[in-house]
């Protein structure tokens, strides 16, 4: 299935993949890409049948920020509702979604990457924002995703020179969790995924609720938070006493 020809959608079991589809245009962010992009994920939020989205990018790039192209044909950025935008659609998802990076990722096109809860990146991808190069500031959360993935000192370098970073060093600064052969990039991601899909989803959805609202707090509010989702959830005996047999079974699987 597709939302229009802009953003693809298939799924593999439990994950729904998202592919940005303007290769010709490096899968630039235009207003109406924005718009299909932040239709499907809502679409795949409100699916309870999918427990993890991989967001990746028609080759060769991921994407490769705004549409300069047609911000300089007149067109304002920062025009779009709330709804439309597929960063506030990333950052208020309740399922998990992992960014598989398989080319450039620059300026908006890494703060969307930085909006996923992980990345796994190919041997091909590059790493940068260009922000400064052409003359915008941020506004998809760069100046405060970036340092929590890379560090205060290596993001102002990134942002002040515009400079990109390969594959390997962007794992090496902590950017991506793993960096794959090009061709098992989104077999390999999806793979997460579906490993994801296989633990308690309501529990999966608390977590994630907890990194993402607790990287914003201050660290006794956040313990706070962590306490107060703690205190909510309620299991039997009997689901405890499943769900331990369950991780006893997995565990020797991977003895």
């Amino acid at each position: 299935m597709s939302t229009g020809d802009l953003v693809l959608t298939s799924n593999d079991d439990a994950v729904r993949i998202i592919t940005l589809n303007r290769p010709d245009a490096r899968n630039a962010l235009s207003l109406a890409l924005q718009s299909a992009l932040a239709a499907a994920l809502h679409a795949a939020d409100d699916d309870d049948s999918v427990a993890c989205v991989v967001l990746t990018g028609a080759d060769p790039a991921f994407c490769a920020g705004l549409d300069l192209k047609e911000l300089g044909q007149g067109v304002a950025p920062g025009t779009l509702a709330q709804a439309d935008s597929p960063f506030t659609a990333l950052a208020t998802m309740r399922t998990p979604a992992i960014g598989a990076i398989n080319g450039a990722c620059a300026t908006g096109g890494l703060e969307l990457a930085l909006a996923c809860d992980f990345l796994v990146a190919s041997e091909h991808a590059r790493f940068g924002d260009t922000h400064a190069r052409v003359g915008f500031t941020p506004a998809g959360g760069m100046s405060v995703l970036l340092p929590q993935a890379v560090g205060l000192r290596k993001a102002r370098e990134m942002s002040f020179t515009g400079d990109f970073v390969d594959a390997a060093e962007a794992h090496r600064l902590g950017l991506v969790n793993h960096v794959v052969a090009h061709h098992e990039l989104v077999a390999f991601t999806t793979a997460i995924g579906n490993n994801i899909a296989t633990g308690d989803q309501d529990a999966v959805r608390a977590l994630k609720h907890l990194y993402d609202e607790g990287t914003l707090l201050a660290p006794g509010a956040a313990l706070e938070l962590e306490l107060d989702v703690f205190r909510n959830r309620r299991l039997s005996a009997e689901t405890i006493e499943a769900r331990r047999a369950g991780l006893l079974e997995r565990n020797r699987g991977h003895s």
